[in-house]
């Protein structure tokens, strides 16, 4: 049965509700005798900030799960200029495409906040989608979604001039993770060197960025956290890049 990092076993029942809860929709695709087996095979961990989940070049074996917290996927460039690919907050799915690619991993993965994740073997999966036409058009599904994510991000990464990247990002985090209780400071933060990577630039250009943003009073940026003023005009920006 799954258990956590913490060593010792979690009740059936409140391992099932956990599955059942969190990851509902692959939950739902599969066969009561299926869920069993999910069931058996799954285990929690907890992950500290910045800990590497897997890393470039390893061999995928497990299917991931975002139950709480958040978790960056990226890659080392030219230079080991790191660029952050993707942003999952709960309850997101990952670490699956290489298995299904036959590849060892292309990227890595690592918690930006102290995060919980959910894990089970990828052989297993396999197994179960061999069996379940649901099962593999849910993850058919997921990858196609991700993909077309991808290619937009390419456009966007490629062609639009550092304020129109800045913008985006800041309206994506806020897409991701939502804001705080006063209705504008993001529920994330970043350093200036991952907001940097998110948008593919550099450290400095980010920095020259969010400073010119608070001048033109967008953005107020407190440490860590920002907080969006004029989302508006955010949006134009990120449109018009």
């Amino acid at each position: 049965m799954g258990q956590t990092t913490s060593g010792f076993m979690l009740k059936k029942s409140t391992l099932e509700h956990i599955i059942s809860h969190d990851m509902s929709e692959m939950w739902n695709a599969l066969l009561p005798e299926e869920k069993r087996i999910v069931t058996d095979n799954f285990t929690i961990r907890t992950f500290k900030k910045n800990q590497v989940i897997y890393s470039e070049n390893e061999t995928p074996k497990f299917l991931w799960c975002l139950l709480k917290g958040k978790v960056k996927m990226y890659k080392s460039g030219v230079g080991d200029r790191v660029q952050i690919l993707r942003l999952y907050s709960p309850v997101q799915y990952f670490g699956y495409r290489a298995y299904f690619a036959d590849e060892p991993y292309v990227s890595s993965a690592a918690a930006v906040e102290e995060s919980v994740l959910g894990f089970i073997p990828m052989d297993v999966v396999d197994k179960l989608i061999r069996g379940n036409v649901d099962l593999a058009m849910f993850f058919i599904h997921e990858l196609s979604r991700k993909l077309g994510g991808s290619d937009t991000k390419i456009v966007n990464l490629t062609q639009k001039h550092i304020r129109g990247r800045l913008a985006e990002a800041l309206l994506q985090l806020e897409e991701n993770y939502g804001l705080e209780d006063d209705s504008a400071t993001l529920r994330i933060y970043m350093s200036r060197e991952d907001l940097a990577s998110l948008s593919n630039m550099t450290t400095a250009n980010a920095i020259r960025t969010l400073a010119a943003f608070v001048s033109e009073k967008l953005i107020l940026v407190d440490g860590r956290k920002i907080k969006l003023i004029d989302k508006d005009q955010l949006q134009k920006i990120s449109k018009y890049g």
